[in-house]
């Protein structure tokens, strides 16, 4: 198999002229010599001081609203996820991070196509994880080795972002290179043959400049569907707190995984009996996959409060995934011939993998280039100050898509297992597989913004800002026949612009005290999931929209935050078939679901020795309002008038710590979801509710955690779809030793 990957270049040339503009900027700066004198140092001593998301679990700022703001004059719901909880839990993944944050649920789809829903909204699929600002669309298991903190921005948010961001979305903060020395390599051992080695090492090279380098490597068995993955991210940054200030980074991300796909539903039910470790997929079942990026950003700094970032990035992205769908074989391959049932379940019931020879496989490149600039400006006009943010962004995707089928000698056969024999090591050649091109997709993404937070009274701030987004994807399938192998079969595109608006009231009576309210718009294309079938290339986006209601609060001493917000977030144009046309062939935007509800978080010191974080979110009111009158659902199987899936009534996460001696620290912690339903399906998954616990030691340069996850061995459907579902983690023991110089 050749992967071969291009990516245009009128962009490219785009990208080089912002740059420019940016580094034409260095030169004006240098010549601004009084301005730097007076205003830099200032802003120097600020960037050796400004704390890590290693120090507490309350955040007060946030990039993710383009430009670091207060999160109090962000007239929306941000839940922060610093280091110090990620590092509390043994936080590894983007998903493990996520449950620890209140309305989030997990799809899990054909092929292994994992999804992430927020309010029930999809996150993932329609591109809303971002790094540092910038988009992060491919598939692959994300590490948070090289995070500082997780952001989930909850509601519409294209005015920020572009496309996407119905339910939200989720920013990944990286690790810069700071003014003062740090290292600390840590050593994490644990159950399913758990070896983890992680090192964050900060170098001071200069009166303005460090070098940051993280590094991991991962390896466990866990019971079968095993990880085995490694990454490096060096960063260097010069010219700190001055007014020309740069860094380059690199990032590179090897994954060499097992996969769960899943165990079947059985009469609706979870199969009865098993565990955490229950893994009937094959020993050659692999997620394989890469995630390279370079990045370049700038950040000049003029005398008046102002500034310009640039940033631009080149990312490559690499995927080759074999899954083995694991079902309930007929009633005939079963010991005395019957059917299971509930009743009859038990160890030597027959399961098979994809049908014997089904191919469960995923095969794909992806390459981006990324290019943003943001302008910050804070003035005094018509008696009112302004908070002023301005920018543009371009984008441009290259996407292949393989095929993966059986060798011209016949079916490869997955040999069939049973319910008593789980991990039983079989194996079969994947490489065997035909592996040939099959599509591919480019698109070009233009965003321009512009926004404003005016100080119109003393206690009182209006925010009001305008996007205007222009998306072109081109989609292109070819034959996979020996006849006629690589010919083109179809093309497709289409060209979307549109604007999005965001509005906000905030009420600051006390510097402790902000209370919002705010309206906000946003869209998703047709080509967000890199293709375009027949029917989709002639439809125009969907639209949503989100009101919320709601407050920020903090504690007298301001170490502690209540966060509360009443949210009503709306699809408004979803895709449905049209009920006009004969066998209904052709899409409408006619759909239409919300969710409401409320959403809760504390973060930060209760006293000085007792830390606190907690996320909780509760849905009452979510419904499909309409679906095609021809099917009676949606595109998506979605039934109308019945509660969307992958939307809990309640879900969240606490989380606390009490600083015994010193020395000692204790913590403990509670995960929770009611029951919910997958998708397009009657069936429901039930509620569940875990326990962990926690325990370290610090001796300063050197620390010892103990981590004992799922207390009680609870059996749970973590992430489900409407044939089968994936079960949470089984109780694992861990144990870190972090060493500090």
């Amino acid at each position: 198999m050749t992967r071969k990957q291009t990516i245009r270049h009128p962009l490219l040339r785009l990208g080089a002229l912002a740059v420019g503009l940016g580094l034409g900027g260095t030169a004006l700066a240098q010549q601004e010599t009084p301005a730097t004198d007076t205003v830099m140092p200032v802003i120097r001593a600020r960037a050796a001081a400004e704390p890590t998301g290693k120090e507490t679990a309350q955040a007060t700022t946030t990039r993710i609203g383009k430009g670091q703001q207060e999160l109090r004059d962000v007239p929306q719901s941000v839940t922060v996820v610093t280091e110090r909880l990620i590092d509390d839990r043994n936080l590894d993944t983007l998903k493990d991070v996520l449950r620890n944050t209140a309305g989030i649920s997990f799809l899990a789809a054909e092929g292994g196509e994992e999804d992430i829903r927020l309010r029930g909204f999809s996150l993932q699929a329609s591109g809303d994880i971002f790094i540092d600002g910038l988009r992060d669309p491919a598939f692959y298991e994300r590490d948070s080795f090289n995070w500082d903190r997780l952001e989930v921005l909850r509601g519409s948010a294209s005015m920020l972002f572009g496309r996407g961001s119905t339910g939200g979305a989720v920013n990944q903060v990286s690790k810069l290179p700071r003014l003062f020395q740090a290292n600390e390599v840590a050593v994490t051992l644990g159950s399913g043959n758990h070896v983890r080695g992680t090192a964050d090492l900060n170098i001071v090279t200069g009166d303005n400049a460090a070098l940051r380098i993280n590094a991991m490597a991962h390896q466990a068995d866990n019971y079968g569907a095993k990880t085995d993955k490694a990454g490096i991210a060096p960063s260097f940054r010069w010219g700190i707190g001055t007014a020309n200030e740069f860094l380059v980074s690199l990032y590179h991300l090897d994954n060499d995984n097992g996969i769960h796909y899943g165990l079947p539903w059985l009469q609706g039910e979870m199969l009865p009996g098993l565990d955490g470790k229950s893994y009937y997929g094959m020993a050659s079942d692999v997620a394989l996959g890469t995630a390279s990026y370079a990045t370049f950003g700038h950040v000049w700094r003029l005398a008046d409060r102002s500034e310009l970032r640039t940033v631009l990035r080149r990312s490559a992205f690499t995927r080759d995934q074999r899954a083995s769908a694991v079902r309930i074989a007929p009633g005939a391959m079963q010991p005395g011939g019957t059917a299971v049932t509930l009743d009859n379940f038990g160890e030597g019931v027959v399961l098979r993998r994809s049908n014997g020879n089904g191919v469960q496989a995923k095969v794909q490149d992806l390459d981006t280039l990324a290019l943003q600039s943001d302008y910050d400006t804070r003035f005094v006009a018509w008696g009112m100050k302004h908070s002023v943010q301005a920018g543009l962004d371009f984008n441009t995707d290259s996407f292949v898509g393989f095929a993966a089928a059986n060798p011209a000698s016949g079916p490869i056969t997955k040999p069939n297992t049973t319910v008593g024999t789980p991990n039983d090591g079989a194996w079969i050649d994947e490489s065997l597989r035909v592996i040939n091109k099959n599509r591919d997709f480019e698109s070009d993404a233009l965003g321009l913004y512009v926004q404003d937070l005016l100080q119109v009274a003393p206690d009182w701030k209006l925010l009001a800002g305008l996007r205007w987004d222009r998306f072109e994807g081109n989609y292109r399938t070819y034959s996979t026949a020996a006849a006629d192998l690589g010919q083109l079969t179809a093309e497709r595109g289409r060209t979307d612009s549109l604007p999005s608006h965001r509005f906000g009231l905030l009420y600051q009576p006390t510097p402790l005290h902000s209370y919002h309210l705010s309206y906000g718009t946003s869209f998703n294309t047709s080509g967000d999931a890199y293709q375009y079938d027949a029917l989709g290339s002639n439809t125009p986006p969907e639209k949503s929209r989100n009101f919320e209601l709601g407050a920020k609060l903090d504690s007298a001493s301001g170490d502690a935050t209540l966060r509360l917000a009443l949210f009503h977030s709306t699809k408004y144009n979803e895709r449905n078939r049209d009920e006009d046309t004969v066998n209904a062939i052709n899409y409408v935007l006619s759909g239409q679901r919300h969710a409401a509800g409320l959403e809760v978080d504390v973060a930060g010191r209760i006293t000085p020795a007792w830390e606190v974080f907690v996320s909780y979110a509760w849905i009452p009111d979510a419904e499909v309002d309409e679906a095609s009158s021809v099917l009676g659902t949606t595109l998506i199987g979605e039934v109308e008038g019945q509660r969307p899936g992958l939307t809990p009534l309640h879900s969240g996460t606490a989380w606390s710590t009490y600083q015994l001696t010193r020395q000692l620290r204790l913590g403990g912690g509670l995960n929770f979801r009611s029951s919910m339903k997958p998708q397009q399906s009657t069936i429901e998954a039930p509620g569940y509710v875990t326990a962990d616990l926690m325990a370290e030691y610090d001796l300063g340069p050197v620390l010892f955690r103990l981590n004992l996850n799922n207390v009680t061995d609870t059996y749970y459907a973590d992430m489900l779809y409407r044939g089968h579902y994936i079960p949470g983690k089984p109780r694992e023991v861990q144990f870190t030793t972090a060493v500090k110089f």
